[in-house]
């Protein structure tokens, strides 16, 4: 595609909040790329000061591999001298208000400036402090509206949220936004204000209480999870992220909002190249596990549809819907980005790739020999997975805590480390189990209107964003699995 194309970005002047993030640097590469005319590109980051900011940046955002193409395009020269003339540093956080930002001659400039505010801050740790959540991905949304609707030109907002926050829903699934207070499953109305005095009273108890900040942590994250699943949530990032759509709708007065609600994001599927991704995302973690010799079961149910999207396509498709709704005053319009009524996938399909893949290329041990693992047990209900791991691993666990206690020089350390992996790995199967085991299908409808729209228009220029084109089988054989090897492996 030629970068000159996209007339729509030309010209136009961008905030983008959470601008390290995955999500966010796949979307800052694809607009300099598709196009360099964009006239600017604030991008805010949590820092102290400018220095940081910038610093954040050069060494988060644009040395990653991420850039290499466009820096192969323009040359090392030429891609600074673009992000010197289109990317300003923002330190800041969206937990304040103005966002945080506090020089006052770059707030006047952004306030005077900005055309599209792209909203992709937030906390992704199903289990983080509910404390830290409520503030990031609840009120941090709410601070990003009301810095939009003081901003003299700003034409939309696009937040992007998760497809999650369905909640307990199956079946098909629909593009529908929240109204403040919905009762998410038929029973509790969610109050935002009674949510925030909770946090508030729990963190004076435990003050109170003298707990230490270790204990407060562990009582913010259990405080979190019984308060999503109270509401029907799987966990506590998809419960503030429900509230913070609410605030959204609730709030927006005449500003456009298009909230995006991507599936489980995955490696690139084709832009800037195929296969980059950046740390280990929801499924990844039993792919890597299995590779390394240690999944010796899955929690998972082969039948259902295992609903991901490439992260290329999340971001082209916030450029397309941000075409679509810049000046639609007063819009608010939901766009599920999924594969899983398009083009669906089932766990079995993935797990089967997954033997053949490492059965073909082995990870190496640490001698150096190849690790050939074996095909994982498939457990497809919570009650199936407790009994298998009770029979496999509790029960040899407490054999071992006895011969620790008798024999505590040989086998002392031996236990405690077995007895954290034993813990860690059920917390984390307790955490997955929603998605590992969800029913539903996401609509994205909305979207394929919009897709459909684009090919009609003889003058269409938007990237690629439908998932109807995935060839699974080649994905993840050739692009997916390659790619965890290479940028999060190292290997």
């Amino acid at each position: 595609m030629e970068p000159n194309r996209v007339q729509f970005l030309e010209n136009k002047t961008l905030l983008v909040t959470g601008a390290s993030g995955f999500l966010s640097k796949v979307f800052v590469e694809r607009v300099l790329s598709l196009q360099p005319n964009v006239k600017k590109l604030y991008l805010l980051v949590r820092a102290s000061d400018n220095k940081s900011a910038e610093q954040r940046l050069h060494e988060e955002v644009f040395e990653k591999d991420l850039f290499k193409v466009l820096r192969k395009n323009i040359g090392d020269e030429g891609l600074k001298a673009l992000i010197s003339e289109k990317v300003v540093p923002v330190p800041g956080d969206v937990t304040l208000s103005k966002m945080g930002v506090t020089d006052s001659n770059l707030l006047q400039d952004m306030m005077q400036e900005i055309d599209i505010v792209f909203h992709a801050a937030a906390t992704t740790r199903f289990d983080e402090r509910y404390d830290v959540a409520l503030r990031i991905n609840t009120f941090g949304a709410l601070n990003v509206l009301n810095f939009a609707k003081k901003s003299v030109k700003a034409q939309l907002l696009l937040h992007v949220s998760t497809a999650y926050v369905c909640g307990e829903k199956t079946g098909l699934i629909q593009e529908i936004p929240f109204a403040m207070g919905d009762t998410l499953h038929g029973k509790n109305k969610v109050d935002i204000n009674t949510e925030k005095q909770l946090v508030e009273q729990r963190l004076k108890q435990l003050v109170e209480q003298g707990c230490s900040e270790e204990e407060t942590k562990h009582a913010m994250r259990d405080l979190g999870l019984k308060r999503a699943k109270l509401f029907g949530l799987p966990n506590t990032y998809a419960f503030t992220k429900v509230m913070g759509e609410m605030f959204l709708g609730h709030y927006r007065e005449n500003m456009p909002i298009v909230v995006i609600r991507p599936s489980v994001i995955t490696s690139t599927f084709l832009d800037p190249f195929p296969g980059w991704i950046e740390g280990v995302k929801t499924i990844d973690a039993g792919i890597v596990s299995y590779g390394k010799g240690m999944l010796k079961c899955l929690l998972v149910d082969q039948k259902t549809a295992c609903d991901i999207i490439p992260v290329d396509m999340v971001a082209n498709a916030m450029i397309a819907t941000a075409a679509e709704h810049f000046h639609d005053s007063g819009s608010h319009t939901v766009y599920h980005v999924a594969s899983s009524y398009r083009n669906p996938i089932i766990f079995k399909q993935i797990a089967e790739f997954m033997i053949r893949y490492f059965k073909k290329s082995p990870l190496l041990g640490r001698s150096g020999i190849p690790i050939v693992p074996k095909p994982p047990v498939f457990l497809s209900t919570m009650t199936m997975f407790r009994l298998y791991t009770g029979l496999h691993f509790k029960i040899p666990l407490k054999i071992l805590g006895l011969l620790s206690k008798f024999l505590p020089s040989q086998f002392g350390d031996i236990y405690q480390r077995q007895n954290r992996k034993f813990e860690m790995t059920m917390r984390l199967v307790e955490l997955y189990e929603p998605y590992l085991l969800f029913k539903g299908v996401f609509d994205d409808k909305n979207l394929e209107i919009l897709r459909i729209k684009n090919e009609a228009e003889e003058t269409n220029d938007l990237p690629g964003f439908s998932p109807k084109c995935i060839d699974w089988e080649d994905y993840f054989i050739n692009t997916h699995f390659p790619g965890l090897v290479t940028h999060v492996l190292n290997k």
